[in-house]
């Protein structure tokens, strides 16, 4: 559905390339197949302190990113997950060299600019950031006691993205020096062109920008420890007004089997107006404040997940026995048709939704490398889509019983300081490594 053309350099860059002649932009996006779950126990945070150094400058361009390109009338960003980085411009045509060979610079040659003193004060950076966006945000350490609890200590899943405090005051220049030698390098990166270009004259300025680059050493996957599939109730006190409960499954991983089914099954299950318990959690018995669901896809195993926010006077128990009960009717009965054909018609706006937008987060040069750096072919788009298209209530059937039982969640009470009543009975305190 998109069209494109790849091509691979000799030191094994991946590069991808979609002419799209209807506006004068160009967007530059770059997915190095690196990120949390590459780091070592010990080590954790490295892979979202590159998102921060790699804008602040490589050794032709010392003095950062963001103002060259931003004088050029360019916008960029970057983003970390457990699975991969990535980095992104959208510039005028006329700049289209600038935002390639800034690329190629950082790529190659960033270690001769990453000094002790940039290193320590973007990892003070990312303290704070910490801080801010989870330490001292309700409900901000949730996710964090629930991947401490579900994976192993030595799962890649285990610790956050962006990092344990510990472990980021422990690293050395060095480390990060180290790491980045091991994963940033063209073997291990995808580049998607996508907008007013001619594939022939880019092709040419790639080669020239990043063929001389070295390939970078060979990469070994990740180990994958086996995750126990057991319940456990956990509880944490936060500074929060409302007890919210977090239901947690393991599930299928990114683009297997039952990864979309249960996509689809947590539309039906708590997302939007016409979701089951929407209609008699909070629309008629008032019982929640807030409702979501989602599979939160990932390389290396997913995470189905339910979460509730009850509503003033209400126990958590209540809300969990809610979801269940919706759970075992959906594996008992299935889904409707009707509701079926919404869950697909979503899925299907949403697919073409996406289209509409050439670079950033989620945009045409964005899913080109996603599709190229998980699957190996830019090309998966339309089998991606027909992956939710084809579901059927066999399917959300089937998908509930295996992997959504109550004997098989992970639950989280996240209470106010010193209201343990509200929280489910037989919690046990959760860890959340600082």
């Amino acid at each position: 559905m998109i069209p494109f053309t790849k091509h691979t350099l000799g030191n094994g860059l991946q590069v991808v390339v979609h002419e799209d002649h209807h506006l004068p932009l160009v967007a530059v996006n770059v997915w190095y197949h690196v990120g949390s779950a590459n780091e070592a126990p010990g080590r954790s945070g490295l892979a979202h302190l590159f998102e921060h150094l790699m804008f602040k400058g490589a050794a032709h361009q010392p003095h950062g990113f963001f103002e060259p390109l931003q004088k050029a009338g360019g916008s960029l960003n970057g983003s970390t997950s457990a699975d991969r980085t990535n980095y992104w411009s959208v510039v005028p045509e006329g700049a289209t060299e600038l935002a390639l060979w800034m690329e190629a610079d950082r790529m190659g040659w960033l270690v001769p600019a990453l000094s002790t003193e940039r290193f320590e004060t973007e990892r003070e950076v990312v303290l704070n950031e910490r801080r801010q966006s989870y330490e001292n945000r309700p409900y901000g350490l949730a996710y964090f006691a629930l991947s401490e609890a579900i994976y192993p200590s030595d799962h890649p899943y285990h610790w956050p993205t962006i990092g344990y405090p510990s472990d980021l005051r422990a690293a050395t220049v060095d480390n990060a020096r180290a790491f980045f030698e091991q994963y940033y390098h063209p073997a291990n990166a995808s580049l998607a062109i996508a907008g007013d270009v001619r594939t022939d004259a880019v092709m040419r300025l790639v080669e020239r920008l990043f063929g001389a680059i070295p390939a970078g050493p060979a990469l070994l996957a990740p180990k994958i420890p086996a995750v126990p599939v057991a319940p456990r109730r956990l509880l944490l006190e936060d500074r929060v007004e409302l007890p919210r409960l977090y239901l947690m499954f393991p599930s299928p991983a990114l683009f297997t089997e039952d990864d979309a089914v249960l996509d689809v099954t947590a539309d039906l299950v708590a997302n939007g107006r016409t979701s089951r318990l929407y209609r008699t959690l909070l629309h008629d018995r008032r019982r929640a404040a807030g409702l979501g669901a989602g599979q939160g896809s990932r390389e290396l195993g997913s995470l189905f997940q339910v979460v509730a926010t009850a509503a003033p006077g209400i126990m958590l128990d209540e809300l969990r026995v809610a979801v269940m009960d919706e759970l075992e009717r959906l594996a008992t009965a299935g889904p409707s048709e009707a509701e079926l054909e919404r869950a697909r018609v979503q899925a299907e706006a949403s697919f073409l939704y996406r289209l509409q937008t050439l670079g950033g987060f989620g945009g045409k040069a964005d899913q080109l490398n996603a599709y190229n750096v998980y699957t190996g072919s830019p090309s998966y788009f339309e089998q991606d889509l027909d992956r939710y298209l084809r579901v059927t209530a066999a399917d959300v059937q089937r998908a509930v019983r295996t992997f959504l039982s109550a004997g098989q969640a992970v639950a989280l009470s996240v209470v106010p300081q010193g209201q343990r009543q509200w929280a489910l009975e037989l919690s046990e305190p959760a860890v959340v490594t600082s």
